[in-house]
């Protein structure tokens, strides 16, 4: 069951579409994403690096570089230590390239998710102290490390936090830039660590022409941050980038998953390249992840490229087993009637909790937290919808939690295995969320036959790209649409292609669908569905005539560009 919901925002879309020579479909999808005001809705469509904000605007940044810059011309030694999923990767590598073409003595630790757990802690502190450091930068993490922060001061060392999650407590650094801290009033608190490592390296002089905006930008699509405003602009010029990128480690990656760097999307970021980074810190160490990066050659390279590719269809065959067991257990044993799900499955790899996580949201439509054994409790990862903070449901159970931490969408904790029942108890008793709120919303930006669509429009919806979280791909739908010749491919008829053409009749425009009168009813275009296929098959079959919600792309093949309508969901 689905909610379709269409985008009720309103606005003079005519007056935006002629001001900036777009079509009025386009004006409206722009209101959609909430850009309002000639200012914004330019900087929307052409803003470029120019448009970024100041690293200075960001609370103890100016004093975080300062301190740094001293560190160099003192010859001290600096270690970066970061997270092991693709942001923590990423900023590692920002931070200490950063550092070094600065003439700084700078090397990077990740912890080992299984043996470190996450983040700074006093192990590492000790290890550091060992090893002669006397700086430590956090990346992706430490703002919620105060005890290991102190045993460092303790030892007489530096601690530099930089971090962008929730704060409960400011740890006594000697400088925490961290956006959400609460004294922080910078323009934009979504920043991703990597961006915000990227920052630093600005206001210390780093960087000048700005090249290494691509590993910032790469960074921002994998942790899945806002993409809108300023994480905006940072993609779509990071992209540019990325697109003619000479890191080795990234061309090697692109080449063994068979990908043309210079057609990147945040899509092959995602779901592509990303994983295989993520896939290092999961099942390995990141710091193969970091090796790939830092890649002196294209031999070696391609090797690591290689090895990661290897790692991911490891934890891809183990996602797949996970999730299987996942579903077994809450159909099983009566958890179907939780509207927050906490699965406790003791002998699934930890490393892939919080992917299961995420299955489990998708499949049923609700928060879900996985639990696994580990050798420190039980650990678990939790995905959310957007209508329940995650990280802050957490706080009304703390007590019963060794630790945790996140956002309002993930979060990740730590507890004791006697306290499985109790959390799942507690967490649903805590939560509001009606039943209706837990009904999935398809959101449609305009209703539109889809005898409208053209080349013209399709173009001018580029202007809108990179889509993301927070300025996702427009979405169309049409109640009365003719389907024709379906035929089902792939081996599991995993994918199904027809023809569709719209039974609007022209003139039937409602008053807030300005254009579609121009159109001829009628015209035929090609369409592609990836999901429900069989469902959708045999509705078909039932009568032609089906709504459907789409979007729209065009289709190179041999040669040639045709329109192509890809179906998300159907009534």
């Amino acid at each position: 069951m689905e909610n379709w919901v269409v985008a009720a925002k309103k606005a003079d879309f005519n007056e935006i579409a002629e001001k900036f020579g777009i079509d009025p479909v386009v004006a409206r999808i722009i209101r959609n994403r909430d850009v309002i005001g000639d200012e914004a809705i330019e900087t929307y469509l052409y803003g470029g690096l120019d448009k970024l904000n100041s690293p200075s605007l960001l609370k103890d940044m100016d004093k975080a570089a300062g301190i740094l810059l001293k560190k160099i011309e003192s010859g001290a030694r600096i270690r970066v230590i970061g997270d092991y999923d693709i942001d923590g990767i990423m900023a590692s590598y920002i931070l200490k390239r950063g550092l070094l073409e600065l003439g700084g003595n700078a090397d990077i630790k990740i912890p080992n998710r299984m043996t470190d757990g996450y983040g700074l802690n006093e192990n590492m502190i000790e290890a550091a102290f060992r090893d002669g450091i006397d700086t430590i930068v956090t990346c992706d993490n430490g703002i919620a490390a105060a005890d290991a922060v102190a045993r460092a001061k303790e030892h007489g060392m530096t601690v530099i936090v930089t971090d962008h999650h929730e704060v409960l407590e400011i740890p006594s650094a000697d400088a925490v830039v961290d956006p959400k801290r609460p004294d922080d009033d910078s323009p934009n608190p979504n920043l991703c660590g990597a961006a915000i490592a990227w920052k630093l390296i600005l206001a210390m002089g780093g960087d000048p022409d700005m090249k290494m905006l691509q590993y910032a930008a790469f960074a921002t699509v994998g942790d899945i941050v806002e993409l809108t405003g300023e994480n905006r602009i940072i993609v779509k010029e990071g992209l540019k980038q990325l697109r003619n990128t000479d890191n080795a480690g990234l061309k090697a990656l692109a080449d063994v998953q068979g990908l043309k760097l210079d057609a990147l999307t945040t899509y092959h970021i995602g779901f592509v390249l990303g994983p295989c980074l993520n896939a290092s810190g999961r099942l390995d160490t990141a710091m193969r992840a970091s090796a790939l990066l830092e890649a002196p050659n294209q031999k070696a390279a391609q090797h690591l490229a290689e090895e990661l590719k290897s790692l991911n269809e490891s934890r891809k065959s183990l996602t797949e087993s996970g999730v299987r067991i996942a579903r077994e257990t809450i159909e099983k044993t009566g958890l179907l009637g939780d509207r927050i799900l906490v699965v406790f499955l003791p002998e699934v790899h930890e490393s892939i909790a919080g992917i299961i996580a995420g299955r489990v949201r998708e499949i049923y439509s609700r928060p879900a937290f996985v639990l696994t054994r580990s050798a420190d409790g039980v650990k678990g990862s939790g995905r959310s919808t957007e209508t329940y903070s995650m990280f802050e449901e957490l706080t009304k159970v703390q007590d019963l939690l060794i630790r945790f931490g996140g956002h309002p969408m993930a979060a990740g904790l730590t507890l004791a295995e006697e306290h499985v029942d109790e959390f799942r108890r507690r967490i649903n008793e805590c939560c509001e969320l009606t039943m209706e709120e837990l009904v999935p919303k398809v959101r449609i930006d305009v209703p539109m036959p889809i005898s409208y669509v053209s080349e013209k429009l399709i173009e001018q919806l580029k202007l809108l790209e990179p889509y993301g979280k927070g300025n996702e791909k427009p979405l169309f739908a049409e109640k009365n649409v003719y389907c024709e010749h379906p035929r089902l491919f792939g081996a599991r008829h995993n994918l199904l292609k027809m023809r569709v053409r719209s039974m609007v009749v022209p003139g039937d425009a409602e008053p807030d669908r300005p254009g579609f009168q121009a159109r001829t009813a009628g015209q035929a275009q090609d369409a592609v569905c990836f999901r429900n296929v069989d469902e959708l098959y045999e509705r078909i079959s039932e009568s032609p005539d089906v709504a459907l919600a789409y979007e729209v792309e065009f289709n190179d093949y041999m040669g040639q560009r045709r329109i192509q309508i890809v179906i998300t969901h159907f009534q």
